[in-house]
């Protein structure tokens, strides 16, 4: 799977739209694309948000002595995607704690989803790899994309 478009903001929501076509490596023997590439696809959908923000992974490392490691995976396989299939990786984060964010991230198919997941993001120090609160900076920008229930 390459990312060469950057995710897009959907007008009118928190969250962002990443395309993705199925290659022939993301597929096992029947076909279908394997299992453990949604959660590749996701994870590079991920990472481009923070991009998209103004963060770069090895930066943040780097600079501020700080990693996002997956700490929980939730994930729900509606249907299967096949080769050349044209998928949107849809992001928002559904909260936003001290140490800690939740991604729902959905796979679509024509509009239609075909995997669902909800993903807890740790930050940790890359020194210590123990727990660490959120810089602020980075935090500011994470709090712009909390979906909330607007009926409360």
């Amino acid at each position: 799977m390459h990312a060469s478009t950057p995710p897009a903001p959907v007008e009118g929501k928190r969250l962002f739209s990443l395309p993705v076509r199925v290659y022939y490596e993301d597929t096992d023997a029947g076909g279908v694309v394997y299992y453990a590439n949604y959660l590749k696809f996701c994870e590079r959908a991920r990472t481009e948000v923070l991009r998209a923000l103004g963060f770069e992974q090895n930066r943040l490392s780097a600079e501020q002595d700080i990693l996002f490691v997956v700490r929980t995976v939730q994930a729900d396989y509606l249907r299967a995607a096949t080769l050349d299939d044209l998928l949107d990786v849809v992001t928002t984060i559904s909260k936003l704690g001290h140490a800690s964010l939740n991604f729902a991230q959905q796979i679509r198919r024509e509009g239609t989803t075909i995997f669902a997941a909800n993903i807890t993001i740790a930050c940790i120090r890359a020194s210590t790899k123990r727990p660490t609160p959120i810089p602020p900076a980075v935090r500011a920008l994470f709090a712009t994309l909390v979906e909330t229930d607007e009926r409360h």
